[in-house]
């Protein structure tokens, strides 16, 4: 049975830091709804209701599209292994770029890694638990290396071309603001 809560409790915060994986999903007043998956060291709970999650450089950059139009966020994480459940953060998040004041301050709570774009400040609204017992049970191996090397090898200079080259706009060609907000 599920439960709506207004805030992300002790033993929420915990399950989300076991959690290897987790889902993001964002939309715009039209277009494409978007629902990516994300790893790596990339999350962060700061309080009950607030959490980070630092944005690294992929394919697209549809979040970062869609937050322009309309500032909804889902996230959710599913308990691949032990006890079974789902977990859904509902909130509104903003963009911090690395030429905003607040950037240093907020990156300063993740590892340094290649290819961050962005980070997106999520202010929690609601959560729900469900109980994910049609999840299946999967063994973690380990987080793929092959992103964060990839921009290592490019720099920050060959990061910032690929920005232009692939992240400028969303698939359904809405601006990112993405090269309006990198340092110069």
């Amino acid at each position: 049975m599920s439960k709506i809560l207004p805030k992300l409790n002790s033993s929420l915060q915990d399950f989300i830091k076991e959690q290897q994986l987790f889902f993001v999903a964002t939309a715009d007043i039209d277009g494409r709804v978007n629902l990516s998956p994300k790893g790596l060291d990339s999350l962060r709970v700061l309080s009950p209701n607030r959490l980070l999650w630092l944005n690294l450089t992929g394919s697209g950059n549809e979040t970062a599209a869609h937050l322009l139009g309309v500032n909804r966020m889902t996230l959710m994480f599913c308990s691949f292994a032990g006890n079974p459940l789902i977990l859904r953060i509902y909130g509104t998040a903003q963009t911090i770029h690395a030429a905003d004041p607040e950037w240093e301050e907020l990156y300063a709570h993740f590892p340094d890694l290649a290819g961050a774009r962005q980070i997106f400040d999520v202010q929690i609204e609601s959560v729900q638990t469900s109980c994910g017992y049609a999840v299946p049970l999967y063994d973690f191996v380990e987080q793929r290396s092959r992103l964060l090397t990839s921009f290592e090898d490019k720099g920050p200079e060959g990061t910032k071309n690929y920005w232009a080259e692939k992240n400028t706009t969303s698939i359904d060609g809405k601006p990112t603001g993405i090269l309006e907000s990198t340092p110069q």
